[in-house]
């Protein structure tokens, strides 16, 4: 690689850091739960539009499509616009909305989790418009919506409605600055269980759907114990999450019950694996079994869904993309990067799990922050990630 070329880059996200602060601070200060990111999207644009940008648009589902270049090879980089709510204020040390900046970090809900990475992206935009972009590559920049909510539904929207197919995507959700190449998968399965009432002063000319659903439960707390074990993504897993129930009264048994459950699925774990699980357990029993489907409305008014599955996805570690951002890493930081994998899911489930594009992750932040009251992120980490995108995509190229 270019060593002036490195060297010019880093500087530049270094001498942009104040502007990356100042731009995630205005994020932070704009409330955007999922189906309601309409105003953030608006600043966002806003500030890809300062950094000068060639075209921004928006999709049907309220997706923010950002280019740079009009090259063959196309590299998008993808973070999500909405967050979680900040939940009880009092465990909050600061206003989670107030976009405060303090040595060295800037505090607040969704610093981490993401748009600490889309601040980012706005100063890697900039970087490129003053080093240049090589003329064989388009670069993509996506602030998407509801992930939050449904991850991945936002790329299978932009897929299949709006025939976007990058070659590779970076996602950008929090990794310390780690590479990752894997997730576990997930889905959400309803189990639900009908009874007989009867009044509760003989339960026993009854059939008590709560007493069905309890026993199952115990039954899917033993399986949790025995599920597969992959030697990188590690341990499948299953918990019960909810139960809901109803009776005709409460002196009534009752008649229906009903348990969420969380699966999550670790290489080699199927949709179906998982779903024969369940239906072994409930042999013997009158209990249906699903998968529920998702539904919600963007803030454009687009209704669109899909099934809660959320297939597992890994990149081998030999694969040319993950070759490539070792390269990227070490050039610009003069270390080996470590090489990891998420926790929790990402908008990769679709990109990868079922589209099969290839995707490595990357982002400022630490994971462990995402959802948590007191969430705040390292500036030196938003001019760590900008410098990594901006040589990254330059790069992509001769990957």
């Amino acid at each position: 690689m270019n060593q002036e070329l490195i060297n010019k880059i880093f500087s530049l996200a270094d001498e942009y850091s104040n502007l990356t602060a100042q731009n995630l601070s205005r994020l932070v200060r704009i409330k955007s739960l999922s189906g309601k990111e309409e105003e953030l999207s608006k600043e966002i644009q806003e500030q890809f539009r300062e950094a000068g940008i060639d075209e921004i648009k928006t999709d049907g589902l309220g997706n923010i499509i950002a280019r740079m270049g009009s090259g063959n090879r196309v590299l998008a980089f993808d973070g999500h616009m909405d967050t979680v709510d900040a939940g009880q204020l009092k465990n909050w040390e600061f206003d989670p909305f107030a976009g405060q900046t303090d040595e060295g970090y800037v505090l607040g809900r969704g610093s981490v989790d993401q748009k600490g990475a889309l601040a980012s992206l706005v100063t890697t935009a900039k970087i490129l418009n003053d080093v240049g972009l090589p003329d064989d590559i388009t670069l993509l920049f996506t602030a998407t919506v509801m992930e939050e909510d449904c991850d991945g539904l936002c790329w299978k929207y932009m897929i299949e409605e709006d025939n976007i197919k990058p070659d590779a995507v970076v996602i950008t959700e929090p990794t310390n600055l780690s590479i990752s190449r894997g997730q576990r998968g997930r889905m959400e399965i309803l189990v639900e269980f009908t009874g007989i009432s009867s009044h509760g002063s003989a339960p026993e000319r009854g059939k008590n759907a709560i007493y069905m659903a309890s026993d199952i439960s115990l039954k899917i707390k033993e399986l949790n114990h025995n599920l597969k074990e992959h030697n990188f993504l590690g341990k499948g897993s299953v918990a019960v999450t909810e139960i809901k129930s109803e009776s005709p009264a409460l002196c009534a048994v009752p008649d229906y019950c009903s348990i969420y459950l969380d699966r999550r699925l670790t290489g080699g774990e199927t949709k179906e694996e998982a779903l024969r699980q369940i239906k072994e357990l409930l042999k013997g029993t009158n209990a249906d079994i699903s998968v529920p489907f998702y539904e919600g409305k963007a803030y454009t008014g687009k209704v669109y869904g899909m099934d809660k599955y959320y297939p597992t996805w890994i990149m081998p570690e030999d694969h040319q993309l993950i070759r490539k951002a070792k390269e990227v890493y070490k050039s610009l930081f003069k270390e080996e990067p470590t090489i990891g994998k998420w926790l929790f899911s990402t908008n990769a489930i679709s990109i990868k799990g079922m589209y099969d594009i290839p995707v490595i992750g990357f982002g400022p932040g630490d994971e462990a922050m995402a959802h948590s009251p007191n969430e705040k992120i390292s500036i030196t980490d938003l001019v760590k990630a900008s410098a990594f995108y901006a040589l990254f995509g330059i790069d992509f190229v001769n990957h």
